[in-house]
């Protein structure tokens, strides 16, 4: 089979750091990039992405943003699907029950209560700045602005993020997709998206799927890794992602996604 597309998935997967592609991912996608479109797709935010896509050099590709709610070309906006504003106000009152901060994502804005690790981290690894405020006054701009979340990152500890994940499954389900993206933290994007149908939606033809491989390794990452016409998870991913993938790479620390398309593409 002849792929003409590659879609990868960056955090854990691409990066081979928490910050950074290595000088062999950049060498063997400036390789194929000629031949092949390559497409982030990422729970990330476009400001997040754009640095890795110039680091590529494949900034005239578009980019799969917010698990999918977002599809950028540039400066042109291809999708935006965001969270209905009644059910932020009430992720927000949940939340807040439970003693747990919100991270609030609309297009390149990105609103925290206060600093934390976990915000410190984030501004190290995607190289963003968020803006710092109290969440009731970023859903009350938002209000008057007639906007919502993107995503919402859910940021707590183990405990009180183990004791909210149920509770938010009974609630919410119908209306959120819903990610653990580690023991503290939970990630919310509006139902109707994942990174598959944002493909879906970028490319305009079912048929096209099959000239993909993609690369993935969370939870997140499984419907592109099941649906497209090459599914790779690297070594590090969830044993779930794993056991769907055809095939498994080297971990993202060594450079599996850059290994896979030298021995492949």
């Amino acid at each position: 089979m002849k792929y003409s597309i590659l879609c990868s998935d960056l955090d854990g997967t691409l990066l081979s750091t928490k910050s950074d592609v290595s000088d062999f991912t950049i060498h063997q996608i400036t390789r194929i990039k000629n031949k092949m479109r390559v497409i982030l797709v990422s729970a990330r935010m476009p400001q997040a992405m754009t640095y890795l896509q110039e680091r590529l050099g494949i900034l005239n590709q578009p980019i799969i943003c917010y698990n999918g709610a977002l599809i950028l070309n540039g400066n042109q906006q291809l999708f935006s699907e965001v969270i209905d504003f009644n059910t932020l106000q009430q992720v927000y009152e949940l939340a807040a029950s439970f003693d747990i901060k919100l991270g609030l994502y609309h297009g390149n804005e990105w609103y925290v209560e206060t600093t934390s690790e976990r915000v410190e981290k984030e501004i190290k690894y995607t190289r963003t700045l968020p803006i710092y405020q109290p969440t009731t006054q970023t859903i009350l701009d938002w209000q008057n602005r007639n906007i919502s979340a993107h995503k919402i990152m859910m940021m707590g500890t183990k405990t009180s993020a183990d004791a909210i994940f149920s509770v938010l499954k009974s609630r919410f389900n119908h209306l959120l997709q819903i990610y653990r993206s580690n023991d503290t933290l939970i990630e919310l994007a509006p139902k109707k998206v994942s990174k598959l149908s944002a493909i879906k939606i970028l490319l305009n033809d079912d048929g096209l799927l099959q000239e993909i491989v993609s690369f993935g390794d969370n939870f997140n990452d499984i419907d592109m890794l099941a649906h497209t016409g090459l599914g790779v998870a690297v070594e590090n991913a969830r044993a779930e992602v794993k056991a769907i993938a055809n095939v498994v790479t080297l971990k993202n620390t060594e450079n599996g996604v850059a290994h896979f398309i030298k021995q492949h593409l």
